[in-house]
């Protein structure tokens, strides 16, 4: 059973990331309001605000002022932030605000799609000293936004701030050994980690410490320095990081990745150490480093004799 609980928590990490998009996140209420939340291509936050498009109470009528009012605040934040997706949470009032959200949609002059997200243990991280230092002056709901945004852009980075058992792992999860549990739980996490490699322009401090070789000092350095001096351009400015000196930078690099480098290596598993026999295999191959990943790559290195690379490197 515990087995069946650690590949569940291994799907829901490894779902693949969304690269390159602005993204609003919804929390979705009745009474209080749906908590909006915006945040940049680098998981950033921008903005927020709050719509009350619903009634307060059941069987109340809402104010077609208060409707206006929502939507105007709501297509202001679209336009405004050139947002891609919505990333609406699933809990309470989550279909009564899907359908006021989809029926804005329909009348915007370009496309922008939304998507339901699982806000399972969104309410424990909002609510967690780590969530109070990193938004100290936002409510709980806000917080919340802000982490569905974040799951729906990069939901390896965003759920590793919450404990595993309270993402929702199997339906009988609290009937096994709680202390076996935890230990296959965060196994599950390190082995994804360091499996799939962390984008370092989106990871969070609470992803970054996980890769092997960094610290929690180090992971927020480098947080810190992105946040200020905006996204890394190559590997090699990691190494202008407090306290990543060149012996930690050699045991992470390999699991740290920057897609938007100008060098194409730095996006892959590939150790800098390394670079120059990738460059030769390249050229064996008649293949540029542009090419790396495309299908025309994938074909060439499938239809070789890896023994001959080998013997031949």
């Amino acid at each position: 059973m515990k087995y069946i609980f650690s590949e569940n928590l291994r799907s829901l990490l490894l779902q693949p990331p969304l690269k390159g998009q602005m993204v609003l996140g919804v929390d979705p209420a009745f009474r209080t309001g749906c908590k909006l939340a915006v945040i940049d291509k680098y998981g950033k936050f921008i903005d927020k605000g709050v719509i009350y498009p619903h009634e307060a109470y059941v069987g109340q009528n809402v104010n077609p002022k208060q409707i206006e009012e929502a939507k105007k605040l709501l297509i202001g934040f679209i336009e405004k932030y050139k947002v891609d997706i919505i990333a609406i949470g699933n809990g309470t009032a989550s279909r009564e605000t899907e359908s006021f959200i989809a029926s804005i949609l329909k009348d915007l002059s370009r496309p922008v799609k939304y998507v339901i997200v699982s806000e399972a243990g969104a309410s424990v991280y909002s609510a967690s000293e780590l969530a109070r230092e990193e938004f100290p002056e936002f409510q709980v709901e806000e917080r919340s936004a802000v982490s569905i945004a974040r799951r729906m852009q990069d939901p390896l980075s965003e759920l590793v701030k919450i404990d595993p058992k309270s993402i929702g792992v199997g339906q009988y999860q609290h009937d096994v050994t709680q202390s076996k549990l935890s230990d296959s739980l965060d196994f599950v996490v390190t082995t994804a980690v360091n499996r799939i490699g962390v984008n370092v322009n989106t990871a969070s401090t609470s992803l970054l410490q996980y890769v092997s070789g960094l610290s929690n000092k180090v992971a927020k350095n480098i947080v810190d320095k992105r946040e200020t001096y905006g996204p890394f351009k190559s590997r090699k400015e990691l190494l202008d990081v407090p306290n990543l000196g060149a012996k930690t930078f050699e045991q992470a690099i390999g699991f740290l990745r920057i897609f938007n480098s100008i060098n194409p290596l730095d996006k892959t598993p590939i150790h800098p150490e390394s670079y120059d026999l990738a460059y030769r295999i390249l050229q064996y191959l008649n293949l540029n480093v542009e090419e790396i990943g495309t299908e025309k790559c994938k074909n060439t290195i499938n239809s070789i004799n890896k023994n001959k690379i080998a013997e031949y490197f």
